[in-house]
């Protein structure tokens, strides 16, 4: 198995990290710089996959012939990776990632059209609508329901953990079309567009304390909501393979080189802070854990090479590998969370609730600290979304060791 890049891939790294030191601009690495999930403001995550479609670049996973990059497998990876070790934004999946395969794979060629271009470009935005209050993990167990009033359908009931809902124009959701004995055989994939009368958006706020307009998270509730019929994907009551279809879309992707920023910005932190007399980056057990979660990092990075290598080969790596790199990045992403806390101690209890908001006073402590225990909430999801690790565990042991 080669795991070494050749001279084409140097090149192409060499390209994106100039591509990243032109757009990614200092009002977006600001913005960056201060999210406390992740996100940042929905016009800089539209200014910024704006620049990447004009370079060529919005959707690295598209075949070429919708539009996609036509990167290689290695380069897909390169790719990912320093846009990761930048902390470039992260491109708003829902359009790009997840609905997008679905249609290109069920959906009809006049639904490819409409919808397809404007994903691409950023003309639209998306959010997911899977889990109900009822129904995560258990997902099969949906209530929303969607009756068939002829030329259209009546959909009732709400969608729960809806990320950056507040933003979207559309949504893909899950819907019962169907009482059957195996509940999985009775759901549809239905696009809903946000406007369309009935539609109510409910903020749930975190943990993170965010701003007015910039949670993470949300209720959309759903009363006598008409959907027409082309917005149908595939068939009626399939929609369960089509949600498992776009599931590894969600998972598969690259840790390492985001790990290894933000343990980066841990230990630069720890530099700055006394302790006991001296730095506490210094500090012998302080020291003892950033050099294991470098150890896990370096194991994680050697995993993702190996997973890449056999994929670039042509090998079927199968639901255990995106399984595995979905449960340890997640984990080690808590881990270095956790260390940040520790290492900012005190500094870490004053609140700002608007972090993204421009503001000529200085940060409490040290620059970035506000940052730090938000995102250190904010990360408990991780291993929760996309299916929790206890899941995950459970495909690793059946299609990798076989169990």
């Amino acid at each position: 198995m080669d795991l070494s890049y050749n001279s084409d891939d140097n090149a192409f790294r060499a390209e994106v990290k100039e591509f990243i030191a032109e757009a990614f601009t200092p009002d977006l690495q600001a913005e960056a710089a201060r999210s406390k999930n992740g996100y940042i403001s929905k016009q800089g995550h539209i200014t910024w996959q704006k620049r990447l479609y004009e370079k060529g670049w919005a959707a690295p996973n598209w075949p070429a012939e919708h539009g996609g990059a036509g990167f290689t497998p290695t380069q897909k990876f390169i790719f990912t990776q320093e846009m990761d070790a930048a902390g470039a934004p992260h491109s708003i999946p829902f359009g790009l990632t997840m609905v997008a395969p679905v249609i290109m794979a069920f959906g009809s060629e006049e639904q490819k059209q409409r919808f397809l271009p404007d994903i691409l470009a950023t003309n639209v935005w998306w959010c997911q609508g899977y889990s109900e209050p009822g129904s995560g993990s258990d997902l099969a167990s949906l209530q929303m329901k969607a009756e068939d009033k002829g030329d259209h359908y009546l959909c009732n009931g709400s969608k729960i953990w809806t990320s950056m809902a507040q933003h979207a124009d559309w949504i893909f959701c899950l819907v019962r079309t169907a009482k059957t004995e195996k509940p999985q055989q009775g759901i549809s994939f239905l696009l809903i567009e946000m406007n369309s009368p009935g539609v109510k958006v409910a903020p749930l706020v975190t943990l993170d304390g965010p701003a007015d307009g910039q949670q993470e998270i949300n209720q959309v509730f759903f009363e006598d909501v008409k959907v027409p019929k082309e917005n149908l994907i595939g068939e009626e009551n399939k929609g369960w393979t089509y949600a498992k279809y776009l599931l590894e879309f969600e998972r598969g992707n690259p840790y390492s080189a985001g790990l290894n920023r933000s343990l980066k910005k841990v230990k630069e932190m720890a530099a700055d802070i006394e302790s006991n007399g001296d730095k506490l980056a210094n500090d012998p057990d302080f020291a003892r854990k950033a050099t294991d979660l470098e150890r896990q990092i370096m194991v994680m990075e050697a995993t993702e090479l190996r997973i890449f290598a056999e994929i670039s080969a042509g090998q079927n790596i199968g639901p255990g590998s995106s399984s595995l790199l979905k449960t340890r990045g997640t984990e080690i992403q808590q881990d270095v969370s956790e260390l940040a806390v520790e290492a900012i101690g005190q500094y870490g209890f004053p609140f700002v609730e608007d972090t993204l908001a421009s503001t000529n006073e200085p940060d409490v402590g040290m620059d970035g600290a506000p940052m730090v225990v938000p995102g250190y909430f904010n990360k408990r999801k991780t291993t929760i979304y996309a299916g929790s690790n206890e899941i995950q565990r459970n495909i690793i042991a059946k299609a990798v060791l076989g169990l």
